[in-house]
């Protein structure tokens, strides 16, 4: 699937395929990588705050990723049908003070005939942790192949 094109409708393959492609640019914390996978009008909900727009969906990963420190994710397909995709995710990150977090949730996509996600609803819990209770310790940048995802990890 490396490479192709991953539009609507979804079938179960490209749907598994278009998370980890959000994954990987997720874990590549590129804010400006990351918005081309948005169309120039995206509209997201992330926690309570709204975000339209690439050049707001910049804006707000370039802010989470200064705060949110080593930051690594594990998404996971949930549900899907022609143009929508839910997923289940969870990622590790310590603040400036070195306190560690886990943080679990949702979101809800829905694509343009191109595959681009026109609409993200994320809900998100942070779960303080001990550094010795991470479960992401992989180099940072994409998740290794053969990594456990989140049902392996008990998550």
């Amino acid at each position: 699937m490396t490479g192709q094109p991953l539009v609507p409708p979804f079938t179960h393959a490209t749907a598994v395929a278009k998370v980890r492609r959000a994954e990987d640019g997720w874990n590549s914390r590129d804010p400006e990588k990351v918005a081309l996978a948005y169309t120039p009008d995206s509209r997201w909900r992330n926690r309570s705050e709204w975000v339209t727009g690439r050049e707001e969906i910049v804006a707000f990963l370039t802010r989470k990723w200064a705060g949110e420190l080593d930051y690594r994710l594990i998404k996971e397909l949930w549900a899907y049908t022609d143009d929508r995709i839910a997923v289940r995710f969870a990622y590790e990150w310590h603040d400036g003070a070195g306190n560690w977090f886990r943080s679990h949730g949702n979101e809800n996509w829905e694509f343009d005939d191109s595959g681009l996600t026109r609409t993200r609803h994320a809900s998100i819990n942070d779960v303080p942790i001990e550094e010795s209770a991470r479960r992401y310790r992989w180099p940072l940048g994409r998740r290794p192949d053969g990594h456990p995802g989140l049902g392996e990890l008990g998550f």
